[in-house]
């Protein structure tokens, strides 16, 4: 689960860039939670939450079916 979850990350990683931002695995444990770390634009961002769950959970939850939820962290 592991590899597959760093590697749907790096798949989203430009679209998220292109905005300024950027997205940073930091752990997935054994619940299936993903943490991520939200760095640059994205650190800030208002929106953030909304682009969290709506675009990179989706993402991640449809390529790892365990994955249960992703949050971020600081």
């Amino acid at each position: 689960m592991l590899q597959d979850v760093k590697k749907v990350i790096e798949e989203i990683r430009p679209a998220i860039q292109m905005d300024g931002g950027d997205l940073e695995f930091v752990e997935v444990d054994d619940n299936g939670i993903v943490k991520v770390r939200l760095q640059g634009a994205c650190k800030h961002c208002p929106m953030a939450s909304i682009t969290l769950k709506n675009f990179v959970e989706a993402k991640i939850k449809k390529a790892v079916p365990e994955v249960t939820e992703v949050i971020a962290v600081e």
